[in-house]
């Protein structure tokens, strides 16, 4: 079996192990009598039934014992531990919760929880800095090949035959080792970035003292596509257009493929339309960790580009 066979076989495996921690506990939407989700009459977020801690806010705890959550029996969110609520599963207990206290742990000390999920979404990206340049350099390299990957593409496009397709595989092989080229190099943190993503969803909206907390004027539990037909709407809007900028810089710098083919063009355009339709229904908080990972990625980049040029001229 191949190298590349088996790194495949490996993320398989992980994916499914991911799929089935993922499944195992989840936030839950606060729902009334009639089974509509509830909605905080101030913010216009929809509430999480589930939530970690006690809200202080009193149009929300006001909706919660409407509903009949007993939110009494609930820590404080100062007072929150890791063990607070007792097992909740896997992926609750052990990345859900330690998220949440970190976030708040942090936040009450320095007064704000957006600030404090800018520096740990900062700090955890710091901590994967190692296997993510090799990544960014990587994509640097895959582009200083891609005019030969592509005369070989070119040469054998019209040839569908198995010892066509074996020796076009070969060639390409050959390009990826003159250049020190692993095409599956980096792949464990991309894929470790959708449960992250997840991760800081949950810890937002079941932490109150999060989702109640407001940031340059956005409410953190608030989406921007509720937050856009509010008085505030210009700051939603330029965390919309935060979003969309830096995941379209992101992605264009990520770039692996040929980008002069027009569907590898339109990529990040698809990618970055996608992403601003989905942060309009996400809390504003997961609009704020978005841009801070995406600036982090752009930054990285830009150093590993400069520095492979300074070795390059050496």
């Amino acid at each position: 079996m191949s190298k590349n066979k088996k790194v495949i076989k490996r993320l398989k495996v992980l994916i499914i192990i991911l799929i089935l921690v993922l499944t195992t506990s989840c936030s839950k939407s606060l729902t009334d009598n009639d089974n509509n989700p509830v909605k905080n009459e101030q913010t216009g977020q929809n509430l999480t039934e589930n939530i970690l801690c006690q809200p202080t806010n009193k149009t929300t705890i006001e909706a919660y014992e409407k509903n009949g959550v007993d939110i009494e029996k609930l820590p404080k969110c100062e007072e929150m531990k890791v063990t607070s609520g007792g097992y909740e599963g896997l992926w609750t207990s052990f990345f859900v919760k330690p998220l949440a206290f970190l976030l708040i742990l942090l936040g009450k000390n320095i007064g704000n929880y957006a600030v404090s999920l800018i520096i740990i979404s900062s700090l955890i990206r710091l901590i994967a800095f190692p296997v993510t340049k090799k990544t960014a350099l990587q994509s640097e390299l895959i582009k200083k090949a891609q005019p030969e990957l592509s005369r070989i593409q070119k040469k054998y496009e019209n040839k569908q035959d198995q010892e066509s397709m074996i020796k076009q595989n070969q060639e390409m092989m050959m390009v990826y080792k003159k250049y020190n080229i692993n095409p599956m190099s980096g792949c464990l943190f991309s894929m470790l970035q959708l449960p992250l993503f997840i991760a800081f969803l949950e810890a937002v909206q079941r932490t109150p003292a999060i989702f109640e907390d407001k940031f340059l004027g956005l409410q953190l539990g608030t989406t921007p596509g509720v937050g856009i037909a509010t008085s505030s709407f210009y700051i939603y809007l330029l965390l919309i257009v935060l979003i969309g900028l830096t995941t379209f810089y992101s992605f264009k710098m990520n770039a692996t493929g040929n980008m002069q083919e027009p569907a590898m063009k339109m990529m990040p355009i698809y990618m970055t339309i996608t992403i601003i339709i989905t942060a309009l229904f996400m809390p504003s908080a997961l609009g704020i960790y978005w841009v801070t990972s995406n600036a982090f990625t752009i930054i990285q980049n830009i150093l590993v580009k400069r520095s492979k040029e300074v070795n390059e001229k050496a």
